[in-house]
């Protein structure tokens, strides 16, 4: 064999390699590249509600109505579930998603779920303290009343003209926003037909909630749905005194949840407790409601 033969055997084989390897490259980038027209069939915006500007408190600020998938298909009617700190970068996504995954699982009835964005948390949600370390820490805190006669006088009129609602309402909300709702549960129950405060914030002021709850005749109030997370010290002292005195559906998660997550673990069982339904396969895959046998009061 001559030189050149021997030299142009391995690069021809060269020349053959490199053209299988480009073949193979070039249908890969074919397969997992395909044109524009082959990956989009046609785009539309993702609309799941719609939001509201709003102001309260002289603050702008959002209401964001979410109705349930099967909304527009019937004419049925359905309860209002407003959710606290409901912002879009608060806890509306969160909440709504976990109200989705109840609904496959027919863990609560379906609700329009609403979530109403705060801006200075302790100004709206909590009432004034007497406490100088709070007051010192958090010092525009104590409007309460007026952000809940925002709710009775605004909010709640304008979703009932503007949707097909039941007439019930249910109002839901965690650590500063939970002492909101105990708030209300205790000095204003008529406004909404069932409550969940979840690791309410009830070391507010000296525990001056629990405490008033503790004197109070509890009467013919709506449900209220209460949780405790490894919160401790005043906080614990506060929720377990309002869980004595009161029929609340009381879970205690101290050994099981933090702060952080009491809203991700106990919303869904919350709606289930406010919402029930009949489905009786629930128990089956461990969606129980645990407070039911906390109950002090029957």
């Amino acid at each position: 064999m001559t030189t050149a033969a021997r030299a142009g055997a391995p690069y021809g084989c060269t020349i053959w390699r490199r053209f299988l390897l480009v073949s193979a490259l070039a249908t890969a980038a074919a397969i997992a590249s395909p044109t524009s027209a082959q990956q989009v069939i046609a785009s539309r915006p993702l609309v799941i509600g719609t939001s509201y500007s709003v102001e309260v408190l002289d603050v702008l600020r959002e209401l964001h109505v979410v109705p349930p998938p099967e909304y527009a298909d019937d004419d049925r009617a359905y309860p209002l579930v407003l959710v606290l700190d409901g912002g879009i970068r608060q806890d509306l996504l969160l909440t709504l998603g976990m109200e989705r995954w109840n609904q496959l699982w027919g863990r609560s009835a379906p609700a329009i779920l609403v979530g109403i964005e705060t801006v200075d948390r302790q100004r709206e949600l909590l009432p004034p303290t007497s406490d100088a370390a709070e007051q010192a820490r958090y010092p525009t805190a104590g409007e309460s009343a007026a952000f809940r006669a925002w709710l009775a006088d605004t909010v709640l009129p304008m979703l009932r003209e503007r949707y097909r609602t039941d007439g019930r309402a249910f109002l839901v909300g965690e650590s500063a926003a939970g002492h909101f709702v105990v708030e209300t549960w205790l000095i204003q129950p008529e406004l909404f037909d069932g409550f969940a405060a979840l690791s309410p914030s009830l070391q507010w002021n000296d525990q001056s909630l629990s405490r008033r709850a503790a004197g109070m005749n509890e009467g013919s109030r709506p449900p209220l749905f209460l949780s405790l997370a490894d919160e401790g010290g005043a906080t614990e002292e506060g929720i377990l005194r309002l869980a004595g005195a009161s029929s609340a559906c009381f879970a205690d998660r101290r050994e099981t949840l933090h702060h952080a997550t009491t809203l991700h673990g106990l919303f869904p069982e919350a709606l289930q407790y406010l919402l029930p339904t009949d489905a009786d396969w629930l128990a089956d895959y461990g969606l129980t409601l645990d407070c039911e046998a906390s109950r002090s009061a029957e």
